[in-house]
């Protein structure tokens, strides 16, 4: 047994251990770079199984000699804390980093090094990157849709107006701050609607009328998604309320109602909103395509947020309740007081992550004829002139949604931790 001792990592021999561990990781990194960067092979001489696994086996092995339960360096017991704790994890770590090696400076030199972004036509693309010169000329109508180029500055000014508007509550005194919620569950949203249906629809005040079939791009994706995130909330809070109602017509019609919107598809909604829903509308009665997507993807989320909330009400003791009705609350003075702020601190992940897939799932209005951000950049793509480019149309598509949903998703943390109260 004394001929393994020396290969057991203890604290009598750790420097010798750390030197040999971290020179064996990075032999197996340098190793990748070489062959994924330069196509140098330097265990060419080996077998084909064992020179493919020759960086992860001594790599693996590198790791093992730096698997300390306790060495008083804190960066290295970090490390074997989160990322060695045993033999999976670090090879785990190593094929992650050998992934990252293999693919980030091919996906580099395509994105940005070898990329092109001047010029005016697809002629102008010669080389072997991406061709940003399509996003640079197509840019204005992915971010405006077909809307007219001399009208812009009305999306600008309204846009601008609105965000001025939603940081209100940063500077609201003490003594104003319990209308905050007033004001953003019912002010705001009509502050929005009166900019949208006078400023940017247009045809009063001087302004020239722009039919909605001409909204599209970014614009009109942040419109869909400003309209359905206000909207779906109250409702699915009604919903979720109904459904734990005491009576049973109350509650019968609320679990129909959610039933029914989470187990259709939302693509067959928007169908139906556009296509079937006008044949049972009145001749003289006409509802424009964009107000029946908006209401027909909020009554569809509102499902899925009432769900969320009925799980945060479930979770709060039945003390709470006790307690709001010994101080003599009604029904409705108990859930908007006691019930309600307290069922929202718990399922602010949940809706959070509902409100990211309902901002996702805009690009879905394209199959009824609104063109979105992602409609306009497949208008863009099928143009005779820039036909082969849908990979940079698609890439810069995903990197607009990801910073949106990444925005969304670290503003909900900060709330997480804004509101978080320990149990």
């Amino acid at each position: 047994m004394k001929k393994f001792y020396y290969l057991k990592s203890n604290k009598k021999n750790l420097k010798i251990f750390i030197l040999l561990g971290f020179i064996l990781i990075f032999t197996s990194i340098l190793d990748v770079i070489l062959k994924s960067s330069l196509g140098i092979n330097l265990t060419s001489f080996l077998p084909n199984t064992i020179n493919f696994l020759f960086p992860l086996i001594i790599g693996s092995i590198g790791f093992y000699f730096l698997r300390f339960e306790y060495t008083g360096i804190k960066n290295l017991d970090l490390l074997n804390k989160n990322i060695n704790t045993n033999d999976f994890n670090a090879i785990l770590t190593l094929l992650i980093i050998f992934v990252l090696i293999i693919t980030v400076p091919p996906s580099l030199n395509w994105l940005i090094f070898e990329a092109t972004i001047s010029g005016e036509t697809k002629e102008s693309c010669t080389g072997e990157g991406a061709c940003w010169t399509f996003i640079k000329i197509w840019f204005r109508r992915i971010i405006y849709g077909m809307y007219p180029d001399e009208h812009h500055w009305r999306i600008n000014i309204s846009f601008i107006a609105l965000i001025v508007l939603a940081f209100v509550g940063y500077f609201t005194g003490n003594k104003l701050r319990k209308y905050l919620p007033l004001y953003y569950i019912i002010i705001y949203p009509i502050i929005a609607f009166l900019f949208i249906y006078y400023l940017i629809s247009g045809g009063s005040f001087g302004l020239v009328w722009i039919d909605t079939g001409s909204w599209g791009g970014l614009s009109l994706t942040f419109i869909v998604a400003f309209f359905c995130l206000i909207f779906c909330f109250p409702i699915g809070m009604i919903l979720a309320l109904a459904r734990r109602s005491d009576l049973p017509t109350t509650r019968y019609i609320s679990i129909s109602f959610i039933e029914f919107w989470r187990g259709v598809p939302l693509i067959t909604v928007l169908f139906m909103a556009s296509v079937m829903f006008p044949m049972f509308l009145p001749d003289d009665l006409f509802i424009d395509k964009l107000i029946r997507v908006i209401i027909a993807i909020s009554l569809f989320e509102a499902a899925y947020v009432a769900e969320v909330i009925r799980g945060g009400l479930q979770a709060l003791p039945r003390g709470q309740y006790d307690a709001a009705k010994s101080l003599g609350m009604g029904y409705w003075k108990m859930h908007i007081f006691v019930i309600l702020p307290q069922a929202l601190k718990f399922v602010i992940p949940g809706i959070a992550n509902t409100f990211l897939a309902l901002v996702k799932d805009t690009p879905l209005i394209f199959v009824v004829g609104l063109a979105d951000f992602v409609g306009m950049i497949t208008m863009a793509k099928a143009n005779p002139n820039w036909l082969g480019f849908v990979m940079e149309g698609y890439i810069f598509a995903a990197i607009i949604f990801w910073i949106i949903c990444y925005a969304m998703s670290n503003y909900s943390q900060k709330l997480e931790l804004k509101y978080k109260t320990d149990k």
